[in-house]
């Protein structure tokens, strides 16, 4: 039963208006994973959508911050494979049956990612320019027998992020713990990819489309583009993998790529 081995980890913040929508994605899956709510920020609004849709609650008492929620959360999931479920965002009903599937069916999976699309005003958003720039750079990993190389991976992130954070399930037994570094604010999932691929074990990427990422004004990727956190943490993460010169290069060519995250 997929309830043995997958775990969807929604991370609740404040007061979402998104966040009814998320459970609801999950509640509708094909196959039935477990759901846990975390949060460090409990409120009644949170608390009444657990008791309606039945979703056991647990509070991050200790430090706060979005790092440091998906790690608690991470290991609240008692199950070999957890997806930090983003509470904006929206998963379609094959999700969970695709990703358990694929990590079931390979030797040692690391992490499992699907394709994703935008959510903006309400409408799902397939194709712009940014995704299409991720789906290149993800293109070797289509193959099964690259999953498992390390350089095929490690090249693709050398040019940037084409994982979509939320889109990830973990193989929880082949994984350091802690997986997300807390001294990263914007590039926390980049950089626990990059540190993901120097183990053995397979990148398990699906290529159709499994969930919706969704774009507005007070989501936590408009903010930080907005005050330009992300661009010393952008030259620090390309510097892992090129010299100095060509990183502070690519990290400005980066930045202008990401202003279609931005609302306007």
């Amino acid at each position: 039963m997929a309830t043995d081995k997958h775990t969807f980890v929604i991370c609740a913040y404040k007061e979402s208006v998104y966040l009814e929508e998320c459970i609801k994605s999950l509640k509708k899956q094909k196959m039935q994973s477990n759901i846990i709510m975390i949060t460090s920020t409990p409120n009644k609004y949170i608390d009444n959508l657990c008791k309606n849709y039945n979703i056991e609650l647990k509070v991050n008492d200790g430090e706060g911050g979005i790092v440091q929620d998906w790690n608690f959360g991470y290991n609240q999931a008692k199950t070999p494979y957890v997806t930090i479920a983003h509470q904006d965002d929206i998963y379609f009903p094959d999700y969970s049956i695709r990703a358990v599937k694929m990590l079931e069916q390979s030797k040692k999976p690391l992490i499992y990612f699907s394709d994703y699309c935008e959510v903006r005003n309400g409408k799902k958003v397939i194709s712009n320019q940014l995704l299409k720039i991720k789906r290149i750079l993800l293109f070797p990993l289509r193959a099964k027998a690259l999953q498992n190389s390390r350089f095929v991976r490690r090249r693709s992130l050398s040019l940037g992020s084409g994982i979509c954070c939320p889109a990830v399930t973990y193989a929880k037994n082949n994984l350091p713990n802690p997986v997300f570094q807390v001294r990263y604010r914007s590039d926390e999932d980049w950089e626990a990819w990059e540190r993901i691929s120097k183990l053995k074990g397979a990148f398990l990427y699906d290529p159709t489309i499994q969930m919706g990422h969704r774009i507005h004004e007070e989501s936590e990727t408009s903010i930080i583009l907005g005050d330009n956190a992300r661009n010393k943490e952008d030259y620090e993460m390309f510097c892992k993998f090129w010299p100095k010169c060509i990183a502070k290069i690519l990290a400005k060519l980066y930045s202008k790529s990401e202003n279609s995250n931005k609302m306007s």
